[in-house]
């Protein structure tokens, strides 16, 4: 793996994203007036908004990031350009951490949008810091991210990737605690939430809503998403080829 290469394709990615100017306004106006309908949904009910507005502050870099990730790598595929570049000096390894980084950055850019609205027009509040909501939510994009870079492998066309999005991201949003307390559910389902990385982030996000400082179990969460994101990589890695798919 090289550096200089990883930089590379973190270069070649944002450049070919920010020529795609609609993709680029849609990724950072979406998930903040999705915000504001749900705080006029809730109308008074303030309490609930700080509640779900901020787990979904760390939900959709997920599930944004996954979408473009998935159907990106998937014309890098079938286009050929995949083929071109394992064949020339950059390792599998390079091009994926390049993905991973570039999507990060730019899920840095629209976490800070979507939390700025957030805090700063809606009202939103908690007793974590704006920091740390920014931290979990750039995390649970390069889980999006590396998720998206795997499933890509087992698509033939953009349709077909787009069809991951909801046997991949449905189940955790009904199991990671958003629309029912986990506690409350039937105990194969809790331990089906177990198994699902998105779980992890809402009880970040819980507890960032609750505790001032972070907590030990906010960072148990924290490395949890990272080490799902790193075993999700390592495995798209495989479902690379020196053939176009």
């Amino acid at each position: 793996m090289s550096v200089t290469i990883t930089l590379a394709t973190v270069a070649r990615v944002l450049t070919q994203i920010r020529h795609d100017k609609r993709t680029v306004v849609v990724l950072l106006s979406v998930p903040s007036a999705l915000l504001v309908l749900l705080r006029y949904i809730f109308g008074d009910r303030v309490d609930i908004f700080d509640q779900i507005g901020l787990t979904l502050l760390g939900i959709f870099p997920f599930i944004s990031m996954f979408l473009i990730t998935s159907v990106a790598m998937l014309r890098e595929r079938t286009s050929g350009t995949l083929e071109r570049l394992l064949s020339t000096p950059t390792h599998k390894a390079d091009l994926l951490f390049g993905y991973g980084i570039a999507f990060a950055l730019l899920a840095a850019v629209q976490a800070t949008v979507a939390a700025a609205v957030a805090y700063g027009l809606l009202g939103l509040q908690s007793q974590g810091s704006f920091g740390m909501v920014i931290i979990i939510a750039i995390t649970t994009a390069v889980l999006g991210s590396s998720t998206g870079l795997l499933t890509s492998a087992f698509a033939r066309t953009e349709f077909q990737a787009l069809q991951f999005a909801p046997a991949v991201i449905l189940p955790q949003l009904l199991l990671c605690g958003l629309i029912w307390p986990r506690e409350q559910m039937a105990w194969p389902l809790q331990a089906a939430s177990d198994l699902l990385p998105l779980r992890y982030a809402a009880d970040a996000m819980t507890e960032v809503g609750t505790f001032p400082t972070p907590t030990t179990t906010m960072l148990r969460d924290l490395l949890i998403l990272i080490v799902f994101t790193i075993a999700l990589l390592l495995a798209a890695t495989a479902t690379l080829r020196r053939r176009a798919a």
